[in-house]
């Protein structure tokens, strides 16, 4: 059996974490019920945000893309930028976004030269 990753990130807000979440990463795949959307990231792995007060604030998730100068720049279209920006010392990059509640998501990807975005 092939595991599906589920993410899920509580927040205090759902409307207004919607809109947060809508500029970081698009429109929503669908919405389970009134307080929670979910995003499905590729074959198998999906992003949700749901209201939960009395968790939020403590997520903590990062996506690995191919092409995360083109994922950043489209997060930049929809008008937000990182908080932080980080290299390791591999090469390999990590843009980290906090979301109201101060819910991290980090977007990673390979070093600029090996990025087929910065060709």
């Amino acid at each position: 059996m092939s595991p599906h990753l589920f993410a899920g990130l509580p927040v205090t807000n759902f409307a207004a974490a919607l809109d947060w979440y809508e500029q970081l990463l698009g429109e929503p795949s669908f919405f389970p019920h009134e307080t929670e959307a979910v995003w499905t990231l590729g074959e198998d792995r999906s992003v949700y945000v749901v209201q939960d007060p009395s968790r939020a604030g403590h997520g903590l998730v990062t996506i690995f893309v191919e092409g995360l100068d083109a994922s950043l720049e489209q997060i930049a279209a929809r008008g937000l930028a990182p908080d932080e920006r980080e290299t390791y010392a591999n090469g390999v990059r990590k843009m980290i976004f906090r979301d109201p509640d101060g819910n991290e998501v980090g977007f990673g990807g390979a070093p600029a030269d090996d990025d087929p975005a910065a060709r």
